[in-house]
């Protein structure tokens, strides 16, 4: 398989509040000397504890923030996040993103048809975009006409697939979902899961998680990476990391993952 999208050497720092009146503004390092490779097709997963430098790693390669240090390319082109938003319509075309909060990300004064084809008609998708919005409900499990309602009539389940439909309504090469699934309960997380690989097996979609939830991960993904404290820690085949670790903060970090001992029998 050829690589889809490629970083090398990303770093990504941030100037911190000062700590006296006169100091100076201390850097962060949010993101340090990051290589990545995901081939085309593929489904990698990025888990590490909150502040591992995940989101920051996906907002480079979506080229929704610039890098301090480091290169990003998409199918060999260079990713220039610093260019115009009208420049960057061929990489938006070939990517799609589902963040953690459905109500958040939705607009609640759009109707949902409107929330679906917004892309559509954001990056010139040329056709018919009611029969587009109409199609993409119909394969996230919603029916047509919920492309007249709001995103207050639904349920949580129901507006990330809503969600769901917006990110892959242009039909993108790559889709990312940064905690999609962790505002949902046990049901409904089984009901998306099983969505995204249906999806991703019928439209050859290449596939970034980033998840909290190991179980997520290990269901959805071939690869994984290990993230701490901005750096990469272990990455490889998705069974191979989780069940048999080499990196001793990946250890800690599945040691952590609570479990229910079993009820004894005996009165």
């Amino acid at each position: 398989m050829s690589v889809l999208v490629s970083g090398r050497g990303l770093s990504r720092a941030y100037r911190a509040p000062r700590r006296g009146v006169f100091g100076p503004r201390p850097l962060t390092h949010a993101l340090r000397d990051v290589d990545l490779d995901v081939e085309e097709g593929s489904a990698l997963g990025i888990i590490g504890e909150s502040g591992s430098g995940k989101s920051t790693l996906v907002r480079l390669l979506l080229g929704l923030d610039s890098p301090t240090s480091g290169t990003v390319s998409f199918d060999g082109r260079p990713v220039d996040a610093t260019a115009s938003a009208r420049s960057l319509h061929w990489l938006r075309r070939q990517t799609g993103i589902v963040f953690q909060d459905p109500y958040a990300s939705l607009d609640p004064r759009m109707s949902v048809g409107a929330i679906v084809a917004e892309p559509l008609w954001a990056l010139r998708i040329p056709g018919d975009h009611r029969a587009r919005v109409e199609e993409v409900l119909g394969d996230v499990g919603l029916d047509a006409d919920a492309a007249a309602r709001y995103p207050h009539e639904f349920s949580g389940g129901q507006r990330q697939r809503i969600a769901l439909a917006r990110a892959i309504a242009h039909r993108p090469r790559l889709l990312i979902g940064d905690e999609p699934l962790s505002a949902l309960d046990v049901t409904v997380r089984a009901q998306i899961l099983e969505l995204l690989t249906e999806l991703r097996t019928r439209d050859a979609l290449t596939l970034i998680m980033v998840s909290h939830d190991i179980g997520v991960v290990q269901s959805l993904c071939d690869q994984v990476v290990v993230m701490k404290d901005g750096v990469v820690a272990e990455r490889g085949a998705t069974e191979q990391v989780l069940l048999h670790p080499q990196a001793a903060y990946t250890r800690r970090l599945l040691a952590a993952i609570p479990t229910i001992a079993p009820r004894d029998p005996t009165p």
